[in-house]
């Protein structure tokens, strides 16, 4: 399998945006991609940056369904180049918004969506004020090229999230992100995902945009991750580029998560009060 993640700044008009994304699509098939991953927001700013306003051009009025406008452009894209794309926007459904994750498969299929689970809110990430907590569970969709699962941005950061995908045998668990130079320490995405990878037997591959915009600069260093640990291949930081990453999913098999982990897990143990607790030593 090729995964092409496709590093890219937002242009400042969203039809703009889309173009470009189409642009960089064509170039990673013709490239040889399999799987083609969009970062967070792929095709608008980054609007969680500010707080919420009460604006009449707010950021949720251009939010849109799935299927909606890009998810069709991106499916009939997906069914002209037989590859599958992961890609994010904001989503409408209803009187809610959610932070998610289309998945189309080689025939232009949307097989479903993934809505972030977890809504973070601190500087600069004020998500609380414009998405709604996911309701979708943690999918693992079955592609032409193998089984995926989507951990959007602060999902990763969510051990349980991530071993809900394990267990329902996903090969490659893709991260669209909007990160920033400095947002964490230096070597702490790669870090936290390469744990992820090798506790779960799955390759991890992260889609990170760069580019300014206010106040923020996005980091890129988009990478991809084996069930080792093993980073196999990552971009530069700051810069456009559409990383390419060959793996063999075969290369699981003989993952220490596969061949331990995964079998010694004793998940009767693990919930809450099924533990006993120590007796008190006896008094003298």
């Amino acid at each position: 399998m090729d995964i092409a993640l496709i590093q890219q700044s937002v242009a400042s008009s969203p039809a703009t945006a889309r173009s470009k994304g189409v642009r960089a699509l064509a170039a990673a098939a013709e490239a040889g991609a399999d799987l083609v991953v969009f970062p967070e927001l792929s095709f608008t700013p980054f609007y969680p940056r500010l707080p919420q306003s009460d604006r009449p051009e707010s950021p949720k009025d251009l939010a849109e369904p799935v299927p909606g406008p890009t998810t069709e452009v991106l499916a009939e894209q997906a069914a002209r180049h037989g590859v599958v794309v992961v890609f994010n926007l904001m989503e409408r459904d209803g009187d809610q918004t959610y932070d998610t994750s289309p998945v189309i498969d080689t025939d232009g299929t949307v097989l479903g969506r993934t809505r972030m689970m977890h809504i973070t809110e601190y500087e600069h990430f004020h998500e609380q004020g414009y998405y709604t907590p996911g309701n979708t569970g943690a999918p693992v969709y079955d592609t032409a090229i193998g089984r995926i699962g989507v951990a959007i941005c602060y999902d990763r950061h969510y051990p349980e999230y991530l071993r809900a995908l394990a267990l329902q045998a996903a090969e490659v668990v893709v991260v669209p992100q909007a990160g920033t130079v400095g947002e964490w320490p230096e070597g702490m995405y790669e870090a936290e995902l390469r744990v992820a990878a090798l506790q779960h037997g799955f390759f991890t591959a992260l889609a990170n945009r760069v580019g300014q915009e206010g106040d923020m600069r996005f980091a890129g260093r988009s990478f991809v991750a084996d069930p080792f640990g093993e980073v196999v291949a990552q971009a530069p930081e700051g810069d456009e580029s559409i990383l390419h990453a060959s793996i063999s999913l075969a290369d699981r098999d003989d993952a220490p998560a596969r061949q331990l982990f995964l079998h010694h897990r004793r998940p009767d143990q693990y919930e809450q009060g099924a533990v006993a607790r120590p007796s008190s030593p006896s008094s003298a």
